[in-house]
């Protein structure tokens, strides 16, 4: 998408949507450096306008795509097999509704401002409760802020689900940079690292002088290394994907080794699911980490990079795919739509991939965290990690749980029992506060 197309305004300082104005009147959105106050410092509205147009010619490009013959096999072992693709193009090409996403997110405050010379987008609610406690949750890959959007209303207003006032969060929900509505970079350095330490520059902008981190996928990894810096400002963390994995047993999954003898069927089970995620279920991480630049077909074809976001890891894969089929579970089509249709209308494929290509730290092994940290289980992320491995990897550890059903798109699948998660893992660090 060109910054023509979408209407934000540089030309004044605005901290707060209007409809958040009362709520937002007891924090102050100025930075706590008098000299930050600057241009390039403030907070500026954000709004998504995108032209019919794209629309029209993103419906010509799939019902024109150009189809290669059907995989031979009869299973996703080849990947994502040419009937379900089929499925999600006829429905992607004439029926889908972009609009009605684009609704969804107009219903919510966006905001951009500028960290280390790039635009940074985030959505950020505030919640009406008193004492709600400042969250920051962010998005993988292939992801968006459209995973979170499910739970904005059970965090922020919890009262309306069921829960306690005192279990209400302030929520923050940014674009990664070279994702969404974020700016692309242009240069090289914006890793994992870089957007860790962001984060705590966006929320002291934003005022917040104690808050919460929450990740899953990336995210997952720029919480724990927010956890690693431990900024004073942060309170703790909450991973659904959390690195865990011993520095010699994250090596032999990956090198293909036997499991490992000494293991407990907890981490045996954690080991075996690691391997096959190394062996069969990251290719696309691989690819990206080497050439990202070279994917020009994803962003040129919405087909091609339907299949490329599709094929994560093969239980997402088969949940996506039992949607086309009729069949939604955790998420609907248009669920799957909503977020590859953002991919393509802001041109992102090849901008997000880079950060695989940036990447300087281990996907899932042990980073150092040392601030108080919760874990949720849910039975089909791409490991379950066991808790005698979460207990050593994050000493501080106040929360672990093992979920019934869920995925890897925690936030996107079960945003109920997701946001639970949440409320339960936070509530021993509001009694400190």
């Amino acid at each position: 998408m060109e910054s023509k197309d979408i209407d934000h305004d540089r030309r004044r300082f605005v901290g707060v949507a209007a409809g958040v104005a009362a709520a937002a009147a007891t924090l102050s959105l100025l930075p706590e450096h008098a000299d930050a106050a600057t241009e390039n410092s403030a907070i500026r509205p954000f709004r998504i306008n995108v032209p019919e147009e794209q629309l029209v010619d993103l419906r010509r490009r799939i019902n024109a795509t150009k189809w290669p013959e059907r995989e031979t096999v009869t299973d996703q072992s080849q990947g994502v097999q040419l009937a379900t693709i089929q499925k999600l193009a006829r429905y992607w090409g004439t029926e889908y509704d972009w609009r009605k996403c684009e609704a969804k997110l107009k219903a919510l405050p966006h905001f951009i401002t500028e960290i280390d010379g790039l635009d940074i987008h985030f959505i950020h609610v505030r919640s009406k409760h008193e004492n709600a406690l400042p969250l920051i949750v962010t998005h993988g890959w292939p992801g968006s802020v459209v995973e979170q959007l499910k739970i904005v209303d059970p965090l922020t207003n919890p009262t309306a689900h069921g829960a306690s006032a005192s279990d209400a969060f302030h929520l923050v929900i940014p674009s990664m940079p070279g994702y969404g509505f974020s700016g692309k970079p242009n240069t090289t350095g914006w890793d994992e690292d870089h957007i860790a330490r962001a984060w705590v520059v966006l929320m002291k902008r934003l005022g917040y002088t104690r808050f919460v981190a929450q990740g899953g996928d990336w995210g997952a990894i720029i919480s724990d290394l927010m956890g690693v810096h431990a900024a004073p400002e942060l309170l703790g963390i909450h991973s659904n994907m959390p690195g865990v994995f011993p520095p010699d047993i994250d090596k032999a999954a990956q090198a293909g080794a036997p499991t490992p003898s000494g293991l407990s069927a907890d981490e045996r089970l954690a080991y075996e699911r690691l391997s096959f995620v190394y062996a069969k279920g990251i290719g696309y991480g691989y690819q990206m980490g080497l050439r990202p630049q070279t994917l020009y077909g994803i962003a040129d074809s919405p087909i091609g990079l339907a299949g490329y976001l599709l094929d994560h890891d093969a239980r997402s894969l088969e949940l996506i795919s039992r949607a086309f089929d009729g069949h939604p579970g955790g998420l609907t089509r248009d669920d799957v739509l909503d977020n590859i249709t953002l991919f393509w209308l802001t041109n992102t494929a090849i901008s997000s991939a880079r950060l695989y290509w940036e990447r300087k730290v281990g996907f899932f092994s042990v980073k150092g965290v040392s601030v108080p940290a919760a874990v949720s289980v849910f039975p089909d992320e791409l490991y379950p990690a066991p808790r005698s491995w979460a207990e050593r990897a994050y000493p501080k550890l106040i929360h672990y749980n093992k979920l019934d059903k869920g995925g890897h798109f925690a936030a996107w699948e079960q945003p109920q029992l997701f946001s639970e998660e949440i409320r339960a893992s936070y509530r021993p660090l509001r009694k400190s506060i």
